[in-house]
């Protein structure tokens, strides 16, 4: 997800990671615990303020709680204040309180909040892959009328 600072964007080594790794073939046999499991983190995580934290945080390190809201954008202190107490129950952030009035929130990924990063850039890639593809396949479903 591009973003518009100027600060580098640390995804590009999560690019070069993945298009370097080959993906593991597919399972043979499912398993259901393992699907729940799946199903559940992608309920829970792959909703588009997680993300848009997961890629924030990972840009810009440890922030505190208004500048990370102000990254994002257009998301309230409500929906951020849901979203990054989801994040930390789930273990992808940290959550570091400091002493001071007023209060001192900061906030940053853990590893395991990195590696779901990590995973999802995998998105990313095959979005810039095929984005021609999807252009032409969305502006041919426009012509027939459906949109």
């Amino acid at each position: 997800m591009p973003r518009s600072s100027a600060a580098p964007s640390r995804r590009g080594a999560f690019v070069d990671l993945l298009r370097a790794a080959p993906l593991p073939p597919p399972p043979q046999a499912s398993d259901p615990a393992l699907e729940a499991l799946v199903r559940a983190i992608i309920e829970r995580v792959a909703d588009k303020w997680t993300m848009l934290a997961i890629e924030t945080l990972e840009e810009h390190g440890r922030l505190r709680f208004t500048r990370l809201g102000d990254l994002i954008g257009g998301i309230s202190q409500k929906m951020l204040t849901k979203t990054l107490r989801q994040m930390e129950a789930d273990g992808l952030v940290t959550r570091t309180v400091h002493p001071v009035v007023p209060p001192h929130v900061d906030y940053e990924l853990t590893e395991l909040g990195r590696s779901l990063g990590a995973a999802f850039c995998g998105v990313w890639i095959w979005a810039e892959e095929h984005r021609e593809r999807i252009a032409a396949a969305r502006a041919a479903f426009e012509a027939r009328g459906r949109g």
